[in-house]
């Protein structure tokens, strides 16, 4: 499908081919979590939530670049609203979900506040860096940062993202263990399983990061015809990337792994802005591209009651459906809000 389309074979805007690149596009998604569960199974936890988050932020970085230097106005924000989409269907879309799931079928579950409240701060510090201070600098006309503010903020992501991951690989390791099952009860897979899913889920995730470049230009349009804000196509590009990883921490919240469930959705959390935003700055100022970062008010209201709620509900250790809810609800607003500004 990917070779037809370059080789000018067949029609990207086609319906059909939009169809089946979906349909394909989905048989990726769900490869790329069957396999990602085999490796993470073998390297063990923490680990393995780093495998999958890693590799999800290689595809949000691939993908943003790409419309960035696609793009006729060099998209300049399409950065800012794939990162901060990410960031609220994490926090309130799976997160929630995960909860609500979780809460109806043990109507209680537990995990290490040590590790959940050591990724909210992170997570919080960053959002605000990256998504908030650009709105209140004067070095540059608009929300934006200069060159070096860009440089030092993007050097401070990235570090504080690596001293994230010292903390929960090595120095407190145990604060990101399910506390009920510190050791894990599933077969470990062999090495030779190992190594033939970890090439598997390399597969899967460039296939994905290549059938949705080939979706791009008919979400494009889909957007614009629907009458949707262009804003709305960074939903679009947060949710197919994140799909993997959330389908992973959905199928732990149902098998009672609340702390693998939350490794996941916080870690990917972590790694969209500790990671793309140095990224895509980095391409932004060689190639000297306006980036965009500041939010617009309601979606700073919107992101103050997210880390809010979050400290809230990961804030005791233990969580029913009233705090799945909650974040549902908050996410149902950011819906509505990107749709209708």
């Amino acid at each position: 499908m990917v070779g037809a389309k370059f080789l000018h074979i067949v029609d990207p805007a086609h319906a059909l081919v939009a169809i089946a690149a979906a349909v394909l596009l989905l048989g990726a998604v769900f490869s790329a979590v069957y396999h990602a569960e085999v490796v993470a199974l073998r390297v063990g936890e923490p680990f393995g939530s780093i495998v999958l988050a890693a590799s999800v932020t290689v595809i949000e970085v691939a993908l943003i670049i790409s419309i960035m230097l696609s793009a006729p106005g060099g998209g300049e924000e399409i950065a800012r609203d794939t990162v901060f989409a990410a960031v609220m269907i994490v926090l309130n879309g799976i997160v929630g979900i995960c909860l609500l799931v979780g809460g109806l079928r043990y109507h209680e579950q537990n995990f290490h506040i040590g590790g959940a409240s050591g990724a909210l701060v992170v997570i919080g510090t960053l959002a605000t860096l990256a998504l908030i201070l650009p709105n209140y600098t004067e070095a540059v006309p608009g929300p934006v940062y200069s060159h070096a503010q860009l440089i030092v903020v993007g050097g401070a992501s990235l570090v504080l993202y690596a001293l994230f991951l010292f903390v929960q690989t090595v120095r407190h390791r145990e604060y990101f263990l399910d506390p009920d099952q510190p050791h894990g009860e599933h077969a470990v897979p062999s090495w030779n399983a190992f190594f033939v899913s970890a090439g598997l889920l390399l597969v899967s995730l460039v296939s994905v990061v290549l059938l949705a470049k080939t979706l791009s230009p008919a979400v494009e349009h889909g957007v614009s015809a629907a009458g949707l804000p262009e804003a709305f196509v960074g939903v679009i590009i947060a949710a197919v990337v994140l799909m993997p990883e959330g389908l992973s921490a959905f199928r732990a919240a149902k098998a009672d792994k609340l702390q693998g469930s939350l490794n996941l959705a916080l870690g990917s959390a972590l790694a969209s802005i500790g990671l793309t935003i140095p990224a895509v700055g980095l391409v932004s100022i060689l190639l000297d591209i306006d980036l965009v970062l500041g939010l617009e008010g309601e979606h700073e209201v919107l992101l103050a009651l997210t880390l809010f709620a979050s400290i809230v509900t990961l804030g005791t250790g233990r969580t029913t459906v009233l705090q799945g809810g909650v974040h549902l609800t908050i996410f149902l607003a950011f819906l509505l809000i990107a749709a209708v500004p």
